[in-house]
Formats: C-alpha cells, structure tokens, sequence
C-alpha cells in the first residue's frame, strides 16, 4: 500500500499535528468559493439561456448568408463572429440591472438580420418572443422569491432577505 493511500485510511486529527493534505486545503477553498458565490436571478438565469441559445443560431445564421452569397464571404463571417461577441459579452452583462436593455438591443439586431435572408425576420421574431417570456416571467419569481425570503426572515426561520 503506498503511503498516500495510508494517509487517506488513517483517522482523521492522526496525523500528529501536521498541515491537512492538499485535497483537503483543495476541498476546502471550493466550499468556501461555493458559499461565497453571487446569487443570481432567475431573470438572468433566464436571459443567459436565451441568449447562449442564440450564440448558436447566429452561428449558423452566419453561415446561412454566407452559404446564400446575401453578403460577400468576408463580411457575413466577420459580422456574424461580431454578432457572437455581442452576445457573449451581453451574456456577462445580464447581471447589472441595465444588462437587459442590451440583451433588448441583440434581440432587434437579431430581427434587423432579416433584412438580409428574410427568414431571419421569423427567427428573430421568435426569440423576440422567448426573451420577452424570460423577462417578465423571470421578474415575476424574483418578486416571488423576495417576498418568501422577507417572510422567512420575518418569522426568523431563513436567510436574510436577497
């Protein structure tokens, strides 16, 4: 048996003194990581998934209108990848409580692409949907979540509250 697999076998507190191991240390800081963790909404939760759902289909999007010659080669790839950094940098805005005017803003860039295919206008339009369900939805359990932890808190049962 190696010495490591010894260690792990011995009791815990037995080894005389001496530091924790490095998994534990490890173990340790991701608990204290996990408990010091932001919470996040379900608004942003919800606008997070739509908009990473987009990454994707303005991926293909992109290769749609470079497939169909609607732009030259260059600038269907290029403003398609462009688009795609939009997204993602919205995606890390979503926390800040203007983040959804942009997320908004992608969303009539995502129909403003139907002047190009004219498909993309139905595309667009249905995320249109899906984000507008996010939003209110999203806002409407946040509310709901606020109200349930105050009257935790109120009656001293639950955290403070969010």
């Amino acid at each position: 048996m190696s010495p490591r697999a010894r260690r792990s076998l011995s009791a815990p507190g037995a080894s005389g003194g001496q530091e924790p191991e490095p998994r534990q240390h490890r173990q340790a800081r991701r608990e204290r990581l996990w408990r010091e963790r932001r919470r996040r909404s379900v608004k942003e939760t919800l606008g997070s998934i739509v908009l990473g759902f987009e990454v994707v289909i303005v991926f293909l999007a992109a290769l749609l209108v470079f497939g169909l010659k609607a732009l030259p080669p260059v600038p269907a790839l290029a403003g398609g990848a462009a688009f795609i950094v939009a997204l993602v940098v919205g995606l890390g805005l979503l926390r800040y409580p203007w983040g959804q005017y942009v997320g908004w803003a992608l969303q009539l860039l995502l129909i403003a692409s139907g002047f190009l295919v004219p498909a993309l206008f139905f595309v667009g339009v249905l995320f249109v949907a899906l984000w507008t369900y996010c939003m209110i939805t999203g806002e409407r359990m946040d509310r709901q979540n606020r109200a349930r932890a105050a009257a935790l808190a109120e009656q001293g049962e639950g955290p403070a509250p969010v």
